[in-house]
């Protein structure tokens, strides 16, 4: 379904964009490039999951034995989304973070939906295949460890690798290094 909306945002553009997904964002964006290749000059993966044909986020996750999110994360099955205990959201997600970007950033989370976790992602060679990708990974990062992160870039093998030496979250974080990093794919 997330996907499908930035599809739809695609198509209504008339040059190719470059496309970023943060953290679970990175499955939206390799699925969206998988159904609208032509739209899309490049992708950008920062702290994401970049998964392979036929992985799901549930299953990295689970492997990511380093990160603080799989130990502190509450699941409300019957209500079909997750939460991160709240003792645990500075260290998960922003750990270089000053007091007042950590009160804002609380406010702006969300439980998260299961079912995408859960998915598979299906891309293929020919159409995500096709479209270049960096990956800017997060060498201070509790929520996806810099070894997943790692693991993943050389699984799916990126045109370029950026490092920042930040946490999960470096539009609080380092918000000027991050547009820096941006501005020059």
């Amino acid at each position: 379904m997330w996907a499908e909306n930035v599809g739809q945002v695609l198509d209504a553009e008339t040059e190719p964009v470059i496309l970023v997904g943060h953290s679970r964002g990175g499955i939206v964006i390799s699925q969206a490039a998988e159904t609208r290749p032509a739209k899309v000059k490049v992708l950008v993966y920062l702290s994401a999951f970049l998964l392979q044909d036929g992985e799901s986020l549930s299953q990295m996750a689970q492997a990511d034995t380093a990160s603080l999110v799989a130990s502190n994360l509450i699941l409300a099955r019957d209500k079909g989304y997750a939460t991160v205990r709240e003792e645990a959201i500075k260290d998960a997600f922003y750990g270089c973070c000053d007091a007042e970007d950590v009160a804002l950033a609380r406010l702006l989370l969300q439980p998260e939906a299961l079912a995408p976790m859960g998915t598979s992602i299906r891309i293929t060679e020919e159409n995500f295949g096709r479209i270049p990708r960096v990956y800017i990974e997060c060498l201070r990062d509790k929520a996806i460890s810099p070894a997943v992160q790692k693991q993943m870039y050389i699984a799916m093998p990126c045109q370029r690798v950026i490092s920042m030496d930040t946490d999960h979250s470096p539009f609080f974080s380092a918000p000027e290094e991050l547009v820096a990093c941006l501005t020059s794919v």
